[in-house]
């Protein structure tokens, strides 16, 4: 694979893998996310028409079903970055302060201000593309008997068109969910085996009972005299956690073994949280609790998430992911798999897809009578782990 190289990632794949378990073709599996991160019946009862045997000959009214679809994820798309053979972010260390001279001059002696105290930084490098490719075949004429004249026609060829266009939006949509939850796994690794002093990942469901001095667990947590008063607990532990990323710390991203003092402005946090919760908490807690109005400014959320990784699977993650080691070097890390993602709270630079290089042309064949589409894309997918970015659990 070219991942995390200066290579081409053929995507098309892991993309139709991802796609499968998205829209629940497939039962959700263990997703290897460091490869890339950077009752309608179907019998017919008439004759088909002959090039596509998928249309029927014309029997009657025809219904072209088809809308637009508006891909999700939109949080984590960033500037495209065309030139260059990679990215690379340069950021500048922490150094100590000094003592201060001025009270420690002495008669006959003097003090040298041209000692050399040169500036700290670290460079951080993002490696590898991913390409892929989609066509179409239209046809002039060979589809004469499927349709009843030229705007049936014209109605099937824009039906064709925006379905390519959606499964295009949702290519999109599918990558950045995996972009993701790639983040989410490394950072189980981090956590528990590379930066264990850091907050990478917290278990709500631990901390409240360590604050509350219960014994909850994933189950009894869920009943009502419980939930309430857990959940609103909750809220403002995520609010806390998103006060403190506005200070310079060291808490919240990996350091590399140097000394990286990031922060992160309330403008530059993203937050992904995990819907199905949040619509039980808006029904049983905060509308008995709060203003109507005033719910949307407890939290700002970026987005409501149905699933993270297949829409059978819900809350949970199974990824085998990439991080970067204590070497400063990528490395896929061992399968990693979480029951109970609540949310990502985490820094805009953290995670992000950028899409470079889209275009599409066609070409007619006249001896065939037909046209070829083709729709090529290159994309990013990275995470940084040197941004900050805190997963919440409940477990």
């Amino acid at each position: 694979m070219a991942v995390n190289d200066l290579g081409f990632n053929q995507l098309a794949t892991i993309l139709n893998a991802i796609q499968q378990q998205a829209t629940g073709q497939s039962a959700p599996v263990a997703t290897d996310t460091s490869s890339f991160v950077t009752v309608g019946q179907t019998v017919l009862k008439t004759g088909y028409e002959p090039m596509l045997n998928a249309i029927s000959q014309v029997l009657g009214r025809t219904i072209f079903s088809i809308r637009p679809y508006d891909r999700k994820f939109k949080g984590l798309e960033v500037d495209s970055q065309r030139w260059g053979n990679h990215v690379r972010k340069i950021t500048p260390l922490d150094k100590p302060f000094e003592e201060d001279d001025r009270i420690k001059l002495v008669d006959g002696q003097s003090i040298d201000p041209f000692v050399v105290n040169k500036p700290d930084a670290i460079q951080t490098n993002f490696y590898g593309e991913n390409v892929y490719q989609k066509s179409l075949t239209l046809f002039r004429d060979q589809l004469d008997t499927a349709f009843q004249g030229p705007e049936q026609f014209g109605s099937f060829v824009s039906m064709i068109m925006q379905n390519a266009s959606d499964l295009i939006e949702q290519a999109h949509e599918d990558m950045a969910r995996m972009t993701l939850a790639n983040l989410i796994g490394a950072k189980k690794i981090y956590q528990d085996t590379v930066d264990t002093t850091g907050t990478h990942v917290v278990n709500l469901l631990t901390e409240y009972n360590d604050y509350a001095g219960t014994t909850l667990t994933a189950v009894t947590v869920k009943q009502p005299a419980n939930f309430e008063p857990f959940i609103k607990w909750a809220y403002a532990y995520i609010k806390t956690v998103s006060d403190k990323m506005t200070e310079r710390s060291n808490l919240y991203h990996y350091n590399f073994g140097e000394n990286i003092a990031r922060h992160t402005p309330k403008r530059d946090q993203r937050l992904f949280i995990y819907s199905p919760e949040i619509n039980n908490v808006e029904a049983s807690v905060l509308s008995s609790v709060f203003h109507p109005d005033e719910v949307s400014n407890k939290i700002d959320i970026t987005e409501r998430v149905n699933f993270w990784q297949g829409i059978k699977s819900g809350g949970t993650i199974n990824v085998t992911p990439s991080y970067v080691n204590a070497l400063g070097a990528s490395t896929t890390g061992a399968a990693q798999s979480l029951d109970y993602v609540f949310a990502v709270l985490m820094d805009r630079e953290a995670a992000g897809v950028t899409m470079v290089n889209q275009w599409s042309d066609s070409i007619w064949n006249p001896r065939g009578g037909y046209s070829n589409l083709y729709w090529h894309f290159t994309d990013r997918y990275y995470n940084d782990f040197s941004e900050n970015a805190v997963i919440f659990i409940i477990e």
